[in-house]
């Protein structure tokens, strides 16, 4: 299966990453000439289960347990992934080749009824399953009333537009609605100290076997250096908090010359609780810059607020 010309890639079925992986394909083959591609598609457990909200059915690997395996027997070369959906530890014998240039990483607000968060009426309706996403909105407006909501992305634009629908509004991450041309629906970006995004959202992971030299080095030619630090640092903070894509924990590195700035909140599901905080350091210590965030954010009683989650 594997050539020197020929590489398979594994994706979900979902427009989305459908996209991601023709973007995967599209950046290999313009560093390599002559180098074909083909994709295999795979439903996963997040697929299969579209109506629990995904803390109920969560778990690591909910969107990518399938995938691994189809790449640990050797059916596809590569997977490719949002890294926010990828655990934090590595599927032994497996090993992320490639982070892509990341997309905007930023939340949005889509809804039929206000521009913005604050015009939104009282005791308005908000869809998102994500807990991360629920604790940074009730924090800042406790008056809202959090609805879960499954589905790919432009399911979930739907219900958010639909006059007889039961959602006044729904948060999406801005990455999935720029690559499916959706943008135009967006009424609101939410500004970064008001909603911190997922560790590694907007960002692609390419992963392949760990073994797979071949692969790796042409993956070198596609990886993004100043993201892959950025998210290192975002997952490497979630990792030492005991990791999990269900915590509400929102994470978001920045590059300025050779430093990296790590903004981090840990909250309560109800919001009540907030710990906001941000860390620095050199760039190419990005592990060490998370490692230090999730201590202070330890310090500052971040472990009591997961504690109560897992309760």
């Amino acid at each position: 299966m594997t050539g020197h010309t020929h590489l398979t890639f594994g994706a979900r079925g979902s427009a989305l990453a459908r996209c991601q992986t023709d973007l995967a394909a599209q950046a290999l083959q313009q560093t390599h000439a002559g180098l074909t591609t083909e994709c295999i598609i795979f439903s996963t457990r997040g697929d299969q289960n579209i109506n629990d909200p995904l803390p109920q059915i969560g778990g690591k690997g909910l969107f990518t347990a399938e995938l691994e395996a189809a790449l640990l027997r050797g059916e596809i070369d590569l997977a490719v992934h949002s890294l926010k959906d990828l655990p934090t530890e590595d599927a032994p014998g497996l090993t992320i080749g490639a982070v892509l240039y990341r997309e905007n990483p930023a939340d949005a607000l889509v809804s039929r009824k206000a521009n913005t968060l604050d015009t939104l009426p009282a005791k308005a309706t908000i869809g998102t399953s994500s807990l991360r996403r629920a604790a940074q909105l009730l924090a800042y407006r406790p008056d809202l009333q959090i609805m879960p909501i499954r589905g790919n992305v432009d399911t979930r634009v739907n219900k958010a537009l639909d006059p007889n629908g039961a959602y006044d509004a729904i948060i999406l991450a801005v990455a999935g609605l720029a690559r499916m041309e959706l943008t135009q629906n967006i009424s609101q970006y939410l500004p970064l100290e008001l909603m911190l995004p997922a560790p590694g959202q907007g960002a692609i992971a390419v992963q392949c076997r760990a073994d797979d030299s071949a692969t790796l080095s042409r993956l070198a030619a596609i990886h993004h250096l100043p993201t892959y630090q950025t998210v290192l640092a975002e997952r490497e903070f979630l990792a030492a908090l005991g990791g999990g894509c269900s915590l509400p924990v929102g994470t978001l590195g920045t590059i300025a010359g050779d430093m990296l700035s790590l903004q981090v909140v840990v909250a309560s599901p109800d919001g009540q609780q907030v710990i906001r905080l941000v860390h620095r350091g050199k760039a190419a210590r990005a592990q060490e810059i998370g490692q230090a965030a999730a201590r202070q954010a330890i310090e500052r009683g971040a472990q009591a607020i997961l504690e109560a989650v897992h309760a």
